[in-house]
């Protein structure tokens, strides 16, 4: 991906002068998504049916009977090329952490529907068949997939590894993941009917920048005096930083249903950072009283790319990896088990009646509905 001339360095460098820019592509979701409704008939034929409710979350949910069937897919995005300038400076291959990644971005999708992930799928586009001559590289890219898929108790079913010169650059690789799970019991299923005032919200913590914002976290780059190898704090330098991989939550929700918690509703925070809270279609106000701590690459990031907290809470994850919203009686709880699954967790505020908007009262600051449209 070509990127625009980077601002001068004392200028706020934003998302969308990295070269994303969500006002042009989120339109085309959503006309999307407009048709891919008008050919839910098709499953009749087969004697099932979607479940309309999941038509602009994160999976798409299918009734086939004794249970639902929950599907996604996702692509790494552009963290790969963070990996190849590292493997360049460093000599060590990366790609068993952006493995982790690939399958993240897919899983924590999955979940948030209330599924149990069950099959993965690999899709691995290299710019020529070269790629796959670097015999460390490829081999660390598999055993992290495998990795991965044992952390989160799902097989690995299979993929595609097309050469594509011409389409993906030569040298890089594009990494993507579907995920297919079930909901069973049907209880478990997670649309959001049930969210309402007083449920809690509850932040998982985030390893880092996970594996979106790596457009403005590139660009960065330019501006920093050693690049990637630039001091983030005491040993640890920025593109290592970078690439700590995504936390797999699946692991969290499984134990949640094994503690009899079914949570309201449930967000992956990628990208749009925290305005994904506001995701549910529901006129809710979220009221945030309690920040999770923010990994030092993400506060590094906010500070050397001169972003204010509204557009740094707006592009960025800021240590909220994902948001679970369950009944005030069970947030403490839900806090206690994703701890004993090694992952920090932040009773960080509560759901009102009012107006659609997200408040985070510890920075002053206020997300308006219109700010994120997905559907």
């Amino acid at each position: 991906m070509n990127l625009p001339a980077s601002p001068s360095a004392d200028t706020p460098l934003s998302y969308r002068a990295a070269g994303v820019d969500y006002e042009l592509i989120d339109p085309l979701k959503v006309a999307a998504q407009r048709a891919a409704a008008a050919t839910a008939t098709q499953l009749q034929a087969h004697g099932f049916r979607e479940v309309g409710e999941s038509r602009g979350e994160s999976a798409y949910v299918v009734d086939v009977g004794p249970f639902y069937l929950a599907s996604i897919v996702e692509c790494l995005g552009s963290k790969a090329l963070v990996a190849d300038e590292m493997a360049r400076l460093t000599g060590r291959s990366w790609y068993d952490a952006i493995a982790q990644d690939t399958i993240a971005m897919a899983i924590n999708d999955l979940i948030t529907v209330g599924a149990t992930p069950l099959v993965v799928q690999a899709y691995w586009a290299a710019g020529g068949s070269d790629w796959f001559g670097d015999a460390t590289r490829a081999q660390a890219l598999v055993a992290g997939w495998k990795q991965a898929c044992e952390r989160c108790q799902v097989a690995w079913g299979g993929g595609e590894t097309p050469a594509l010169a011409g389409i993906v650059e030569a040298g890089r690789i594009d990494l993507a993941a579907s995920c297919t799970g079930l909901v069973n019991p049907k209880e478990r299923l997670t649309l959001g009917d049930k969210l309402g005032p007083g449920d809690a919200i509850v932040l998982l913590a985030s390893s880092g920048i996970h594996a979106n914002g790596l457009s403005l976290a590139r660009k960065l780059v330019e501006r920093l005096p050693r690049g990637y190898l630039t001091p983030v704090q005491a040993g640890l330098g920025y593109g290592e930083a970078l690439l700590a991989p995504t936390l797999l939550y699946a692991p969290v929700t499984e134990a949640l249903h094994r503690a009899g918690i079914t949570p309201h509703y449930a967000s992956n925070i990628t990208g749009h950072g925290w305005r994904k809270l506001l995701r549910h279609p529901k006129p809710l106000r979220y009221r945030v009283h309690t920040l999770p701590e923010v990994p030092p690459v993400l506060r590094f990031i906010q500070q050397q790319a001169q972003m204010d907290d509204h557009e740094a809470y707006g592009t960025l994850n800021m240590g909220a990896g994902f948001a679970l919203f369950v009944p005030a009686a069970q947030a403490q709880r839900t806090v206690e088990v994703a701890a004993a699954q090694g992952v920090a967790a932040t009773w960080a505020g509560n759901v009102e009646a009012g107006d659609k908007e997200l408040l985070i009262e510890p920075l002053g600051l206020r997300f308006a509905a219109d700010e994120l449209q997905l559907r």
